[in-house]
């Protein structure tokens, strides 16, 4: 609406007709304006000593200074949500993630050409991106509420069961959805975990190829192993899946087996994977055998899904606003009644781990 404060980006790219793309692609929403675009780093701090942005799209590879290298300043001297743009080599994944781990908020695929379905989800989720960074605690929170847009639901890609879940089993399984902030939630999460800790399935928002990348640190330093889970994968004691990114993930069973079934479809809430889709099917395959968990992120994925688990007896837990990088989908979930005890991200684990003994 005129008059209302907009989000001011500033575009760090090596390539003119990447920063030429993604001013295209942001300025098509109407909360965000381009402040400005730059070659590399210098030329990109010449026009933060003039004008701070709100949210910087970074590189990861560029010539002069690299985009890590670039990252670390910004958050050493001058802290601004930074959202960091990779090409998705597998090679660069690694490098990718050692930028949210040095502070970046985001990560998202470069715009390229493709399908008309391609080129819109790109768009919906660039936007998303940098909408999220400039309410993230790295800044000063932006104060106007964000309206969501009208979306698909998890009926897209599985219906909505008749009846509760079946037959009781004595496994249990923790089912979690994260988003912004959701890498280094996780990974304190996950090292809470002791090695016979119960089948864990997770959908972290997250591009295509970066998940594998992120499974594997995590398997290197938690006493739980952790993969980026395939089709047909198991639930076991003492592992996690993590949902691949751009695939939607859902909990299924067969006799006593929990396992996790990995498919295409449409973005669900504006994701895929989608954490909708997740709780929900763990709604229908768990019931009260399962512990739902909802963190940090932007939005309201989750939010219904984490509503009916409980409703289909699973214990739900939220993690709390002050140790949220955003509180969004835990919000979203708290004003639905979607959730039983609202926890620091400390808390989280060991509550988790008590309700399923």
């Amino acid at each position: 609406m005129a008059g209302e404060k907009k989000i001011r980006v500033l575009i760090v790219d090596d390539s003119a007709v990447v920063r030429q793309t993604m001013a295209d692609v942001l300025s098509s929403d109407r909360e965000i304006e381009i402040m400005g675009t730059a070659s590399d780093p210098y030329a990109a701090a010449e026009k933060i000593r003039h004008e701070i942005p709100d949210v910087i799209t970074l590189d990861v590879e560029m010539p002069r200074m690299d985009g890590i290298t670039f990252l670390q300043k910004i958050m050493s001297q001058h802290p601004i949500p930074v959202v960091m743009c990779s090409s998705l080599a597998v090679e660069g994944s690694e490098t990718a993630l050692k930028a949210l781990e040095c502070g970046a908020v985001e990560i998202i695929q470069k715009p390229r050409l493709g399908t008309k379905q391609f080129l819109e989800e790109s768009r919906m989720r660039i936007c998303d991106a940098v909408k999220a960074a400039a309410q993230a605690r790295v800044k000063r929170v932006f104060e106007r509420p964000r309206e969501v847009a009208p979306k698909l639901t998890a009926d897209a890609v599985i219906a909505k069961a008749a009846a509760k879940a079946m037959i009781q089993t004595t496994e249990k399984v923790i089912v979690v959805g994260a988003s912004t902030g959701g890498t280094e939630a996780l990974r304190i999460f996950l090292e809470e975990m002791p090695p016979d800790a119960p089948g864990i399935v997770i959908v972290q928002h997250m591009p295509e190829h970066f998940t594998a990348a992120f499974a594997r640190r995590l398997d290197g330093i938690c006493r739980i192993s952790v993969k980026e889970a395939e089709n047909n994968d198991s639930v076991i004691r003492g592992r996690a899946l993590i949902a691949p990114g751009n695939r939607h993930m859902l909990l299924k069973r067969s006799g006593a087996r929990y396992y996790v079934e990995t498919k295409d479809g449409p973005l669900v809430s504006r994701h895929r994977p989608s954490v909708d889709v997740l709780f929900r099917s763990a709604a229908q395959y768990a019931g009260k055998n399962a512990v739902g968990v909802i963190m940090t992120g932007m939005g309201d994925d989750g939010a219904r899904g984490l509503l009916e688990m409980k409703q289909a007896g699973a214990v739900t837990l939220a993690q709390d606003e002050e140790s949220c990088v955003v509180f969004g989908m835990p919000k979203e979930a708290i004003k639905r009644n979607a959730v039983d005890k609202v926890l620091s991200l400390g808390a989280l684990a060991g509550t988790a781990l008590r309700e399923c003994s």
